[in-house]
């Protein structure tokens, strides 16, 4: 149960929130009071998940509270930029015009996600095949061809040995290790939710891969840029911007960067000089932004740094997926090659003899 004895509302994802937030930004626009566009909302799809929310947010404020108030009730869906935002439109009269930025943000960094998703989905998957494909001619084809060289009665090329001994190894670790290997990939991902240690040793481990490192990086450092330079351009101190990108990026390292920076700023510390002694952000960031806050148009160059950072990520990605395709294929051609030759070797000397 929740506060007012409300029933907890099913789990809701982040694309469901913010086609929320857009609706709610569309119907604002038509002129709509916010209780009377809530329950439009909550009555359009009433068995959606979050029709439930904005009925009871619709409730919450027909009672008084104040919208960023109410929305501080689901922090599941409303994390603390989007309730930040919402109560700087509140109290400007721009509530619609904040929601809008609040859906581009939205859509932007889900965007970022999915062509990550899908530039790792097809090499992860080739890479699985090649896997799967080489363990299952270790552990069925080579033992065949295993019984007909023991028939042959003499010694075998070193090749051959080393593809012999792979097999055994494989069937003999080859099921407990695979088993190993699912209840790992099962317990991981709880791991890392609950425990703030395991999740900032695996962000810094992904920091320091030498390929996916930098791509980890920019794409922290632009949903960095994007967020606050919102925050900057509705109004909000930069301090207490600060202090609410606390889970923005994604990337525990960031995280603990950021914290850092804001404890920095309130000693007096400039902005670019700040990320600088954090160690955390690319240079291509921290110089525009150290000229910016020259020149007073901080929040319009974080958004532009964003912009170029997501761009500079989408280049990289595609270029990285464009050399991973054909370096898996070459890979696996090469390693079934090598198997195949190295098993029939002693066939070949054979027939040499003979």
């Amino acid at each position: 149960m929740s506060d007012g004895g409300e029933v907890k509302p099913p789990k809701t994802t982040a694309r469901e929130v913010t086609a929320f937030t857009r609706q709610l930004t569309s119907l604002l626009n038509a002129g709509l009071a916010l209780v009377q566009a809530l329950d439009l909302i909550a009555h359009t799809a009433p068995r959606d998940a979050m029709a439930h929310v904005a009925r009871a947010l619709a409730r919450r404020i027909a009672s008084g509270e104040r919208f960023a108030q109410a929305l501080a009730a689901y922090p599941a869906q409303f994390d603390r930029l989007y309730r930040e935002l919402c109560a700087i439109g509140e109290a400007t009269g721009t509530l619609a015009l904040v929601l809008a930025r609040i859906v581009e943000h939205r859509e932007s960094a889900a965007a970022q996600r999915g062509k990550l998703r899908t530039a790792l989905a097809y090499p992860c998957a080739v890479a699985l095949l090649a896997a799967a494909v080489t363990a299952a001619l270790l552990a069925f084809v080579v033992p065949t061809f295993q019984h007909v060289f023991d028939s042959f009665g003499a010694a075998l090329p070193g090749p051959t040995r080393a593809v012999i001994a792979a097999s055994s190894l494989t069937l003999r670790y080859g099921p407990p290790s695979l088993a190993a290997a699912g209840v790992a990939i099962l317990l991981a991902p709880r791991l890392v939710r609950r425990s703030p240690s395991a999740r900032a040793v695996l962000d810094r481990s992904l920091l320091a891969l030498p390929a996916l490192g930098p791509l980890v990086r920019a794409t922290a450092a632009a949903r960095w840029s994007r967020a606050l330079g919102t925050l900057l351009a509705a109004g909000i101190p930069l301090a207490d911007a600060l202090r609410s990108l606390s889970h923005i990026t994604g990337n525990a390292a960031f995280d603990a960067a950021n914290t850092q920076i804001e404890m920095r700023l309130r000693r007096g510390e400039r902005l670019a000089h700040a990320m600088r002694a954090v160690g955390c952000f690319p240079s291509t960031l921290v110089e525009p932004i150290a000229v910016a806050e020259e020149s007073g148009a901080l929040d319009t160059m974080l958004l532009d740094c964003a912009t170029l950072a997501e761009r500079e990520v989408d280049e990289k990605l595609a270029l990285a997926c464009a050399c991973a395709e054909p370096l898996i294929v070459i890979v696996l051609g090469l390693a079934v090659g090598a198997l195949v030759v190295a098993l029939y070797l002693p066939v070949i000397e054979l027939g040499n003899v003979v």
